[in-house]
């Protein structure tokens, strides 16, 4: 089925495992996106 509406997903805490990203693309996300306004480099490096 080819969607017209895309899903973007914002990577943070509650978004950081594997698990969770592989679900979200299950669920239908199209777009990860990460924000580097807020945060450390390494809990970047760690998402």
């Amino acid at each position: 089925m080819d969607r017209k509406t895309k899903i973007i997903a914002t990577v943070g805490p509650s978004l950081a495992s594997k698990e969770k990203i592989h679900s979200a693309i299950n669920s239908g996300v199209n777009v990860f996106r990460i924000n580097f306004s807020h945060g450390t480099l390494d809990e970047h490096e760690n998402s």
